[in-house]
């Protein structure tokens, strides 16, 4: 039987070889494809790779990427127990969002890393995250709020990144992310 990190590791060499945004390829150092456990209940989604992650070929390295694994490490949760990726595989230039034909075009592998690991939980970490699976919704209205959508459940988040420029954010952010145990601990007891 073929291992999920088996299947995972098809994907990226398929994305590599589909070459889904030759663009973005040509202006990055190299696909940042995910980190963490294939077997994960809890999978983070966030939008695209930064400088540094573009640097060491994994999601959330950077500043952002220590506020989530102080956030991880509140509610009991460490790294190597979750799985996060980005919607977007190559950093876009100069930082700037993810174009809408970026984030298309990354979609089917996306879905095809969530259905090869099955999890609980999927948090999207941002607005461009959210948009791509929970589309229609405001952030800022239901940021906290878990949303069943297709037998899924997602928990849609404000960015790690927002609290860094505003601390207001920061306590919003991790008054929300406290919610990611009891939300686990319903869909256990749901299912």
């Amino acid at each position: 039987m073929t291992s999920k990190q088996q299947l995972l590791d098809e994907l990226k060499a398929r994305i590599v070889s589909d070459d889904p945004t030759p663009e973005l390829r040509s202006g990055a150092t190299q696909l940042v494809f995910a980190d963490g456990n294939p077997e994960a209940e809890v999978v983070f989604i966030g939008e695209a790779p930064g400088k540094n992650e573009d640097e060491q070929g994994k999601p959330f390295v950077g500043a952002a990427g220590k506020f989530l694994n102080e956030m991880l490490e509140m509610i009991g949760l460490k790294r190597e127990n979750i799985y996060i990726t980005n919607i977007v595989k190559y950093r876009p230039p100069n930082n700037r969002d993810p174009l809408p034909d970026e984030k298309e075009k990354f979609l089917p592998y996306l879905q095809e890393q969530l259905d090869i690991i099955q999890p609980k939980l999927i948090v999207c970490l941002g607005r461009h995250s959210m948009d791509v699976l929970l589309p229609g919704l405001k952030i800022s209205q239901v940021h906290g709020q878990p949303k069943r959508y297709n037998g899924q459940v997602y928990l849609p988040l404000f960015h790690p990144a927002a609290a860094l420029y505003n601390v207001d954010m920061r306590q919003t952010l991790v008054d929300d992310f406290a919610r990611i145990p009891i939300i686990l601990k319903k869909i256990e007891t749901n299912s």
